[in-house]
């Protein structure tokens, strides 16, 4: 069978701009949980058609940012409490296999941004941030996974880690989990990032996502 050599056609394009724009909508809070979705309004604000909106909330969809149930309602989801540690262990998971690939190809540049990120997400644990832990927990993964050098993990990630991550967005997470030991995993995995240290980097990162084991 030849190979297609076609670039995408305007529609896929217009469908992807589409979908980016509700993402970020959905990720900075202008979108917030629970909101239902108009295709009317948002034909309006985006000035596009309606089916390259509908693709683009069915890809959302699929990545656990929206709820649809025909003829009922298309809305942002909402984060449920009982949800919280299934979710972050999905997350640790595929976290924990980045973190091992991606701790030993650091560059010296790579490293310093990434500790600058731990050092901000850990000063926010330590005063209580929750909100600003909610947004900037999963930033601090976002770059590891850009330095992983495994493409098919890194798809992966992309498809899923908002989706979860978004199911985390409480305003009482410190009360469904334990915070004094996620700061102290936080500062575990800066140290191992620092010190070039994948395994540990990784134990500590499955233990921030709640995976059961030994702790260090």
């Amino acid at each position: 069978m030849p190979v297609p050599t076609s670039a995408p056609t305007e529609h896929q394009l217009l469908r992807d701009t589409v979908r980016q724009k509700i993402h970020e909508a959905i990720m900075d809070g202008t979108l917030e949980p629970g909101e239902r979705l108009n295709d009317d309004e948002l034909i309006s604000w985006l000035g596009v058609s309606r089916t390259p909106i509908r693709e683009a909330l069915s890809q959302l969809a699929r990545a656990g940012l929206i709820e649809m149930a025909p003829n009922r309602y298309t809305r942002v989801t909402t984060p449920d409490p009982s949800e919280v540690i299934e979710a972050m262990q999905t997350l640790g998971v595929l976290f924990g296999g980045v973190v091992r690939l991606a701790v030993p190809r650091l560059t010296t540049a790579s490293r310093k941004k990434i500790l600058t990120a731990l050092d901000r997400t850990i000063g926010e644990l330590e005063s209580h941030d929750v909100a600003a832990v909610n947004t900037d927990a999963l930033g601090v993964f976002a770059l590891y996974v850009a330095e992983c050098g495994n493409p098919n993990l890194q798809r992966v990630c992309i498809d899923t880690m908002d989706g979860l991550a978004f199911r985390l967005r409480l305003p009482n997470l410190d009360q469904l989990v334990d915070w004094d030991r996620m700061t102290e995993d936080f500062r575990a995995l800066r140290a191992a990032t620092e010190n070039g240290d994948n395994v540990a980097a990784e134990l500590a990162t499955e233990a921030i996502h709640q995976l059961p084991g030994e702790k260090r």
